[in-house]
């Protein structure tokens, strides 16, 4: 289930990379969504990628937190714009809507990555473990009948 999970979301974060070619800004965003696909492809290979998930979350956030309480941001949105729509379209009369859509984006690779976080450290805790089975089984002679 974790290895669907990751590929599910490896294939949106690559797709949404590739959407964002003809963005404003694509040299922030492409790799934004590039390091969260390195981060589902860890995960689906089974390797930990602790400092990687740490460092998206780390960048992430912040972004995500400016997104929030910007002068135009999801704050505005639900105050001043009683949370309008958000599958209109982008204009200038409506700067929200970016930074909304963007802070959405951020949450949710924010979520994923923290998953994988997780199941890293649970990973690498049941490998400990299992090497120290395995240490404890080598160190007690076996006894012969």
């Amino acid at each position: 289930m974790f290895k669907i999970f990751n590929v599910v979301f490896a294939v949106l974060f690559l797709i949404c990379a590739g959407l964002q070619w003809n963005d404003p800004d694509p040299y922030l965003w492409m790799p934004l969504y590039l390091l969260s696909v390195l981060s589902c492809v860890y995960a689906f290979k089974d390797i930990s990628a602790k400092r990687l998930n740490m460092f998206n979350i780390a960048v992430y956030s912040p972004y995500a937190l400016y997104n929030f309480v910007v002068e135009d941001g999801v704050l505005s949105w639900a105050t001043a714009h009683n949370f309008d729509s958000l599958t209109q379209s982008m204009m200038a009369s409506t700067p929200w809507i970016e930074n909304t859509r963007e802070f959405g984006g951020l949450i949710i690779m924010i979520v994923v990555c923290a998953i994988n976080l997780y199941a890293s450290r649970y990973q690498v805790s049941n490998e400990i473990f299992i090497e120290e089975d395995e240490n404890a089984r080598a160190a007690v002679p076996s006894l012969k009948v």
